[in-house]
């Protein structure tokens, strides 16, 4: 094979470089972009590898929340009909079902919104648009949280 003809790859030689010497054994792949003085060490990158791993981790946690959750509400205890006011009521009386429901609430929401995120930054092309989508994600984040929150706190049994 002549150092003119591509590969099976489809990656054409390198000029000045032969495709299989053995000071050279793939071809010299240049940086997309690089660094100048005034080019910041690092770019996004921690916070974007504390979101990644807050996905992972609050995924393995959500997973427990909610298999709890239905395995509560769905399977014992009578099941669906069982399921009312009065049920709510006695499983918020406890501290520690406030405490169940208030985590899948925050996790749920902030796993769901940094998904969001991430596809809002991968698939909106225009920066105003990302900032307005994230905007309305951020606010509705927020709103809903906020308002689950007050309700599992507040909530009043006796209401007439």
């Amino acid at each position: 094979m002549s150092t003119t003809e591509s590969t099976a790859s489809g990656i054409g030689p390198v000029e000045g470089a032969s495709l299989y010497s053995v000071d050279n054994p793939a071809p010299v792949i240049e940086p997309p972009r690089k660094r100048t003085k005034k080019t910041p060490k690092t770019t996004r990158g921690n916070f974007e590898m504390a979101a990644w791993l807050f996905m992972r981790l609050s995924g393995v946690v959500l997973v427990v929340l909610v298999i709890g959750h239905l395995l509560i509400q769905l399977v014992l205890d009578g099941g669906v009909s069982k399921i009312g006011f009065a049920f709510v009521a006695g499983r918020w009386a406890s501290p520690f079902w406030q405490v169940w429901d208030l985590l899948m609430l925050w996790l749920a929401m902030l796993h769901g919104a940094n998904g969001l995120r991430t596809v809002i930054n991968d698939y909106a092309e225009r920066a105003n648009t990302r900032l307005w989508l994230k905007g309305l994600l951020y606010t509705a984040t927020v709103f809903t949280i906020l308002l689950g929150t007050l309700v599992i706190f507040t909530f009043d049994p006796n209401i007439r």
